[in-house]
């Protein structure tokens, strides 16, 4: 899988390029800015001319002909004075800013068909290698349709995600507040010794948006509240943060863990390798969570199970529990947003929110910095930090979390009644002075080198964060660096 997921940015940045040549040739002076990904395809805002579905289709057709054409992409070395000149010229003046903070004097530059651009990564050898793709119009910008699975196979097809693509105009309406879409941008605001009240902005923002989101769970009148999101969003933090707001709106919120209704391990079900499949649904006890919580919200005294991840097992005894009318249960788990998991609730008595690290900030234009990175970067750190696990067994296990993630949270996202962004703008300058060591410390012999010296090579972008004690005690990001009060840190 891991050949697989660097083959597959090859194969997205090459697209990308390709677009680029397309876009020169079809609307001169069209910029395109690269924003985020959507399903299988990636989002994008076009400036300097007016979209419409017919230009796409022209743009994706003359893209089909570069493909055809099989132009040689050259990889070339270029000096710091040679690259902001060429950038400064053609007018890309967020690349020029981001160059300016690279450590290093040297770039290595892609040229094709006369069209120089820099991506942090490898690229294809030529431009007909990447034969599998397609341009959709989706106002106000277009999506870049790639392959599945099979970097051979057709296109993957669009599939609407307006929860998703709200959330991120929400992220861009914060980045426009903040004044903060780039790399570039944030070192600046670092440099000018701003980040002080840049940290205390960021983190209110995310505090009103928790308190907007308590005050809808209780305008519902809802008693179960699932949260549900992929791995190192912050879930655990967001439902800490969510329980305070609920309690300022007088209600009492209660945790349960749906760990608890775990069956024992010999009843559940094997994976397709072989081992028992936590991440499963019926690996959970569904009938038995749906008969307690019916018997919560009704208000008798239930005993919850109490599984032991030691021993595999759930234990003797559990704990007993009655809710009162102001009571409000907290589910987090990752089967939140699939409806069997708790079929037998009525649905105005449920609320559920997706948690996720949807990263708006970019390197340059041309060059997206994707959340599974970053996610990625969090785990890394918060795992040496509390585990005292490497960079290296955190990237052995990242890949099947992943797989995971794609198969029992992602496809659910859309059933949210809210998606809650965790990303912080400025943490990937916090994030780098832990991640960083830990990256260097996997080996060329090592099969996740190259994924470590592509984010090493990422984070060089990114100025020191030094003022960490302005971050809140109850900062998402303290679930990863540590100092979080809410886990007595």
């Amino acid at each position: 899988m891991l050949k697989h997921e660097e083959d597959r940015r090859i194969y997205e940045r090459s697209a990308r390029l390709i677009l680029l040549l397309a876009l020169r040739d079809i609307c001169p002076g069209a910029a395109v800015r690269i924003e985020h990904s959507i399903g299988q395809g990636v989002y994008m805002n076009v400036s300097g001319v007016s979209l419409t579905a017919a230009l796409v289709r022209r743009v994706e057709s003359r893209m089909h002909e570069i493909a055809q054409q099989n132009m040689p992409i050259e990889k070339s070395r270029w000096t710091r004075q040679q690259a902001i000149a060429y950038f400064t010229a053609v007018g890309q003046e967020d690349t020029v800013r981001l160059l300016a903070y690279r450590p290093f004097d040297h770039f290595d530059v892609y040229t094709c068909d006369g069209l120089s651009e820099y991506f942090y990564g490898d690229m294809a050898k030529t431009t007909g290698e990447i034969r599998s793709f397609a341009l959709r119009f989706y106002y106000p910008g277009m999506v870049l349709l790639l392959p599945g699975d099979d970097l051979s196979g057709p296109p993957a097809p669009f599939a609407e995600r307006p929860q998703l693509m709200r959330t991120y105009a929400e992220a861009n309406e914060h980045s426009r507040i903040l004044q903060c879409e780039s790399a570039a941008d944030l070192n600046d605001i670092i440099a000018q010794g701003d980040a002080r009240a840049f940290i205390r902005v960021s983190e209110a923002l995310q505090e009103r948006a928790i308190a907007q989101i308590a005050e809808r769970i209780v305008a519902r009148g809802a008693r179960v509240v699932f949260i549900a999101g992929p791995s190192s969003s912050g879930k655990t933090t967001f439902a800490n943060r969510l329980s305070i707001q609920l309690r300022v709106s007088g209600k009492r919120p209660v945790a349960v863990s749906l760990d608890n209704y775990y069956l024992n391990r010999e009843d559940v079900p094997l994976g397709e390798d072989g081992t028992p499949d936590l991440e499963c649904l019926e690996s959970i006890d569904v009938p038995l969570f749906n008969e307690q919580l019916i018997d919560l919200l009704d208000g008798r005294e239930v005993e919850l199970p109490e599984y032991s991840f030691y021993t595999k097992r759930r234990e003797a005894q559990g704990m007993r529990m009655r809710m009162g009318k102001d009571d409000i249960l907290i589910v987090e788990g990752i089967h939140g947003l699939n409806d069997k998991l708790s079929s037998d609730i009525p649905a105005e008595l449920k609320f559920r929110v997706y948690v996720s690290a949807l990263t708006q900030l970019n390197l340059d234009c041309h060059n997206r910095i994707r959340t599974t990175d970053v996610r990625l970067m969090r785990r890394m750190v918060r795992d040496n930090r509390t585990r005292a696990t490497n960079a290296l067994e955190t990237m052995q296990m990242w890949d099947k979390v992943r797989a995971g993630e794609e198969k029992y949270i992602f496809p659910f996202q859309e059933h949210a009644d809210v998606m809650f962004n965790t990303s912080l703008l400025y943490e990937i300058a916090v994030l780098k002075k832990y991640a960083y060591p830990l990256l260097h410390g996997i080996g060329k012999d090592s099969p996740y080198y190259t994924r470590s010296r592509r984010l090493c090579k990422f984070l060089h972008y990114f100025k020191d964060l030094d003022e960490e004690s302005e971050i809140p005690p109850t900062s998402i990001l303290r679930e990863f660096i540590g100092g979080c009060t809410f886990y007595g840190e």
